[in-house]
């Protein structure tokens, strides 16, 4: 069964450095805990997926998904690996909270061929911008 990812804007992040400045602060052993207002519906088949951060409109980076946790306050915490896993870079259009995306239409690994995953993600935004990736 294919898996289902979710994307997420990483607020006032620049670049893939502060994003993993980000991720070592908030995790807890081997786990980062993102916390999120609503349960996602379709929540079980969540689990082995990625949530895929975006940064100046481009998905850069992903954590597996390991679980959905409620807390007491009411919120609902999203259970990740603490391992930042760079991705090539796709453009995507900013949004609030976070949105589903299918298994096929996901990043793939940050090697695949086309050196594109090494490129900062500010310079591969305006390469995007003028149509040139």
């Amino acid at each position: 069964m294919p898996k289902l990812n979710l994307t997420k804007v990483a607020f006032a992040c620049r670049d893939l450095q502060v994003l993993q400045e980000r991720i070592v602060r908030r995790a807890t052993g081997s786990e980062v805990r993102i916390a999120t207002r609503m349960r996602p519906k379709r929540a079980d088949e969540l689990i082995g997926g990625n949530l895929y951060w975006i940064v100046k409109h481009t998905i850069i980076a992903g954590l597996e998904i390991r679980r959905l946790e409620d807390r007491e306050d009411g919120r609902i915490d999203i259970v990740c690996s603490a391992e930042l896993k760079r991705v090539a870079p796709m453009p995507r259009r900013a949004h609030q909270g976070w949105r589903y995306l299918e298994d096929a239409d996901a990043p793939k690994g940050d090697d695949d061929g086309s050196g594109l995953g090494a490129l900062p993600p500010q310079l591969y935004g305006r390469l995007a911008a003028l149509a040139l990736v």
